[in-house]
């Protein structure tokens, strides 16, 4: 039996970056072998154990088959016969398909210490084309490495475009797909994710609505970068900048997707594109099951982000319902997610990035000042049930409009 660590550990250990997930690969062992040493079976599918210490997993050495359709369309095979080299021909990127003993020597059949030195993120063999997951996990590598110059090998493209128009992406699960998309919208530059799933065919498969954005113009004066595909590229790049949580990276994703759906006799303007967007918001959270925090901030960003850009100028009754809209009262945080989505959608804009966004305070102070409004008093008045929602109403609508002078003046 020799154990070997494998695959991200060996890599990122050769980047120089921090190890956090270590996989092992056992080569020569039996099934019945690791549970004499007490190793505890979690593999439904292939034999895969936790150490009975560490807890970590450690997998026997196996090959894989294609025998249908999808991620999980594949037949494995584990034997003490297969070799090393057999396991990592499976992996999907040279990168990844690299081992070290325990004394920390390297095998590396497949020239991933190369590729990490010329910064391509390379395919092991032709059986990648056999794994649609892998353009979604190509395209988050991507996005991971980016800051380091990876980019993606000519012929590994080719063939991510090749699984693109083969329909095997259309065999994802949602949840797999949805593991991956966020996985890779938490990475420290997100839109080169989108930019290589657009690059190899899978975004307009994946989410034809984002593609359709590319090429579809906006205003100059308001958008300096006019195509609609790389302002949304830009704001969600913006979304990572400042280290927004995923609700609303998946927001700043989403939020212009009406303008996909303006007839060209209109461009470069998109009136109700915000209204419009909400069906194709609601149809990508659906096809991802999105988690429900995602796809509320998704829609409400979508509807209302103009509302934040135009803030100041909102009279006090609107500003009122579009803290109604997001129930500030009992949820503050989702408030301040579309507050801070809103202005990563002003600064995601050619030489704008650093512009100034007082409407964040404004709605900020606002919702402070509805939130301000006491009931007690309305209590002691007599008011309950219908008319205490009205008073309240009246009372909150007086304090904005009182507010909104207080910051004219």
């Amino acid at each position: 039996m020799q154990i070997y660590k494998v695959g991200g550990a060996v890599r990122d250990r050769l980047l120089g970056k921090p190890v956090t997930d270590i996989d092992w690969v056992v080569v020569g062992a039996t099934t019945e072998e690791m549970l004499a040493k007490g190793y505890r079976p979690v593999g439904a599918d292939f034999p895969v154990f936790l150490h009975p210490k560490s807890g970590e997993e450690y997998a026997l050495a196996r090959t894989e088959r294609k025998s249908g359709r999808g991620y999980g369309g594949f037949t494995f095979h584990a034997s003490p016969e297969v070799t090393l080299e057999e396991d990592l021909i499976r992996r999907d990127l040279t990168i990844n398909a690299m081992a070290e003993d325990d004394q920390q020597n390297l095998t590396d059949p497949y020239h991933g210490q190369r590729d990490l030195e010329e910064r391509i993120l390379r395919h092991v063999s032709p059986a990648f084309a056999e794994d649609p997951l892998r353009v979604l996990r190509v395209a988050r590598f991507a996005a991971r490495y980016a800051e380091l110059g990876f980019k993606v090998a000519p012929e590994t493209l080719e063939l991510m475009r090749q699984l693109s128009e083969s329909g095997e992406l259309e065999a994802l699960t949602a949840e797999r797909s949805w593991k991956e998309i966020s996985r890779a919208l938490m990475e420290d530059q997100p839109q080169v994710f989108i930019q290589v799933l657009r690059d190899c065919g899978a975004l307009k498969v994946l989410m034809p609505e984002v593609d359709a954005l590319f090429g579809v113009p906006q205003p100059e004066a308001h958008h300096p970068e006019i195509d609609s595909g790389i302002h949304t590229l830009s704001v969600l790049e913006q979304s990572a900048l400042h280290k927004q949580p995923l609700t609303v990276r998946w927001a700043c994703l989403l939020h212009d997707l009406g303008k996909g759906l303006t007839p060209e006799e209109e461009w470069p303007r998109h009136i109700a594109h915000e209204h419009k967007g909400l069906k194709l918001i609601k149809a990508v959270n659906e096809r991802f099951k999105a988690p429900k925090d995602c796809q509320e901030l998704a829609l409400l960003v979508g509807q209302y982000h103009t509302h934040g850009h135009r803030a100041l100028e909102l009279k006090a009754s609107t500003l009122l319902e579009l803290l109604q809209s997001f129930d500030v009262y009992r949820r503050p945080q989702r408030f301040e997610e579309f507050i801070v989505a809103c202005e990563m959608d002003a600064r995601g804009r050619k030489g704008l990035e650093q512009r100034s966004y007082p409407q964040a305070d404004y709605l900020r102070g606002a919702a402070n000042v509805a939130r301000g409004v006491a009931v007690q008093p309305l209590l002691e008045k007599g008011f309950k049930g219908p008319e205490l929602g009205e008073a309240l109403k009246r009372e909150r609508l007086k304090a904005l409009k009182a507010y909104k002078e207080s910051a004219a003046s």
